[in-house]
This record gives structure tokens, sequence and C-alpha cells, in this order.
């Protein structure tokens, strides 16, 4: 139903302000033309020494930021969270859950089901709840965890990149929900692409919480040059039960012809321009996510070797590399902004788990905005580059 934003926002503060049915609160995305200054917030009650707090946690693009404020000052802080421009507003309690969304025109578009039918939780060191669980079936069939449902030790960064992969799928996932911009049914479902599976531990992480722990109805293609990969990946589809929602084909990523356009496109870790090809193929499918993690960068480090201009960034090679890494996304960020995407490049793990930790993540809003004699235009003409991105989506 529709109402106006400030009494849709009352709903929301008489939740926050109930410290005995107040289950979590989450505040995400932004509303036309603001930008929050958290990229989300949660809050919920917790029990300290000195009695029950509000706590909330604010994120930024790097780290969280946890408050705790008593009583007295609970009301100050939901005001503040309250005049941040998010976009959407989730709010579990006890008695009903209600989603907020910010149209465009400002007004408050408001969903409300009953309650999530459990206690609050109240532990103030409350342990990092997994997104799938290191016994999960998933995680077993892939040989992340042993036979036991325990992590092998080997296989800590993988397991670690994938989470934090999902984690970010998630938020964006549930944006986009609460948005409007993604509307799966049982007879539409939610329908991901994975471009460059390999053994596709993304692509089975990613319908595990989808369909299991989200309770989406999801479809999901794994598309990889290597049949010994397709039929791998096919054979666990098989042993998990789930072959007719997550299937394989062999392709490469800038020839896959698929049955259907996907509303979600993955590629974790695509090589080189692989990259380029994943992100123009999310761009021309229209896929409303689209979130992508870069490999190397080779070809703009190619072109950046022995320009005269760039001699003290590029004469070694380490640090040609790495200023290419920044250079490449920073362009692959404005195209996508070109073609009518928000984006965010972000770190979605830590370094110590793998050095490759960049994310871009790009939400289709239909605005596209025209490059012309931009930041872009000026970025390239420095530092004569041509990306690979601009040719395939010319």
């Amino acid at each position: 139903m529709m109402e106006p934003l400030p009494s849709a926002l009352d709903r929301v503060r008489a939740h926050l302000l109930d410290s005995e049915t107040l289950v979590r609160a989450l505040g995400s995305g932004r509303r036309k033309g603001e930008r929050p200054q958290w990229t989300r917030v949660e809050a919920r009650y917790v029990e300290l020494k000195a009695g029950r707090h509000l706590q909330v946690t604010r994120y930024d693009e790097t780290q969280a930021h946890v408050a705790n404020y008593p009583p007295a000052a609970a009301d100050d802080a939901v005001a503040a969270l309250l005049g941040e421009p998010f976009g959407n507003w989730h709010v579990e309690t006890t008695a009903e859950t209600v989603q907020l969304r910010v149209t465009k025109s400002g007004d408050a578009a408001v969903g409300i089901t009953a309650g999530v039918g459990r206690a609050p939780e109240r532990d103030h060191d409350r342990t990092k709840k997994r997104v799938l669980a290191e016994d999960d079936p998933v995680l077993v069939a892939l040989g992340i965890s042993d036979a036991q449902g325990r992590l092998k030790p080997s296989r800590r960064a993988k397991y670690r990149q994938v989470e934090e992969f999902l984690r970010e799928l998630g938020t964006c996932v549930e944006d986009a929900l609460a948005a409007g911009r993604l509307k799966p049914t049982d007879e539409e479902p939610l329908r991901l692409v994975d471009l460059g599976c390999g053994n596709a531990y993304l692509t089975f992480a990613a319908h595990a919480w989808l369909s299991r722990t989200r309770g989406l109805p999801v479809r999901l293609v794994g598309v990889d040059v290597k049949e010994q990969s397709r039929a791998h990946n096919t054979d666990v589809a098989e042993r998990l039960g789930i072959a007719d929602e997550v299937s394989f084909v062999v392709a490469g990523i800038g020839d896959v012809e698929l049955e259907h356009s996907p509303d979600i496109v993955l590629a974790l870790h695509a090589c080189d321009t692989a990259t380029d090809d994943a992100l123009a193929r999310g761009v021309g499918w229209s896929a409303t996510l689209v979130l992508a993690a870069p490999c190397c960068h080779h070809d703009v480090s190619r072109q950046l070797r022995d320009q005269a201009p760039s001699s003290l960034l590029t004469r070694d090679g380490i640090l040609r590399e790495r200023f290419a890494d920044t250079l490449t996304d920073a362009l692959r960020a404005a195209l996508l902004r070109s073609r009518g995407y928000r984006v965010e490049v972000v770190e979605f793990v830590g370094s110590e788990h793998t050095p490759r930790n960049t994310l871009i993540r790009a939400t289709a809003t239909g605005v596209r905005t025209e490059l012309g004699s931009s930041e872009y235009d000026e970025l390239t003409a420095a530092w004569k580059v041509r990306p690979r991105l601009a040719e395939l989506l010319q």
C-alpha cells in the first residue's frame, strides 16, 4: 500500500523504539538524488551489564561501526537513522514484518506481513552468522568441508571468498526486492548466470542461499569453456537433487546463448578481459544486478607499458600492474554508469584470503548518463588507453 513517507517512517520509528518486540531493522539503498552517509545500517536490542541497549551497526565500504545506546539516548539515535535518506527499510518484529520502499515521487510503498515467529536475540557478542554452515551439504559436495561437515584447512580461503561474495549478493538482492526491481514468482523465477563458473563453488552456494535460506524460486546456469567442468558440476547438481534448478553449459562468456535473459549476472575472478565480457553480457541482457570480482588486468597494463607521461607509475612492473587494476576498474565503473547502472566498487574479502578482492557491484536504474567530454574521456586520453569494455559495449 502507498502512504505518505512521514507516516510510514513513524511506523518504523515506533518499532525501532520498542525494546520488547523488535527483532532487527535494516536500512539500505538510497532515495532518488540523495546518498546516505552509510551503505546500510542494522539495529537491534542487546542485553549489557548496564541493561538493555539499542545496538546500531553502521556499515561503510570497508567495515562495520557498532554503537550501543541506553534507553535515554535511543530516541535521538533512531531519529538520526531515519534522517538518513535510505531508500529501503526492512523491520522484523515478533508481531509483524514491515517492508518500506521510498518511491521516486517521495512516497512510501509499504508491505506488512506476519511477524518472524522467533524471540529476539539479545546477545551482545553475537557470533557472526555464517551464510552457509560448514556442514552444509553443498560445501561437503564441493569438497570445501569433509564428510563430517568440518571445514578443510586447505579450503578456508575459498570458503571465505564465496561466503563474503554471498553477503554482497544477499545485500543487493534484498535491496532489489524491496525496491521492486526483482519480483520472482513460481512462474517467473529469479534467473542467474554464473559466467566462468569453473568448479561452480559460487554457483551452488548462491543457489543454496537464495533457494533454501531466502526461500526464493531460482533457476541458475553456470557457464564455462571446459566440458570437464560441465560434466563435474552436473554430477554434483544431480547428487544434491537440484539438477532441475541448476544447469551447466559449455561456452565462452562472450558467445553463450541462454534460453532466458538473466536477472542477475555473476562473475568471480574471470581473468583479464573475461571480466569485460561478463560486464558487457550483463548490460546486453539488461540484467538487474551484475556482480563481478575481476582477476588480472593485463589488457590495460600492456597499453600502459612505456607510456611517456606515466613513466614513474609504470616503469616498474608491480607498480604498473597495481595502477592498471585501479584504472581499469574505474573506467569499467564509468562505462556501466553510462549504461544506466548504479555502480559501487568495494572490497568484498580481506587481502589475506585473496589479493583479488575488489568487487564491482552494479544495479540497473534505467537512467543513462552521457560520457561525452567527461572525466572518462580525459582519463582515457591522458593515459592513452582503450578499455576492452568500451569496445564491447559499442
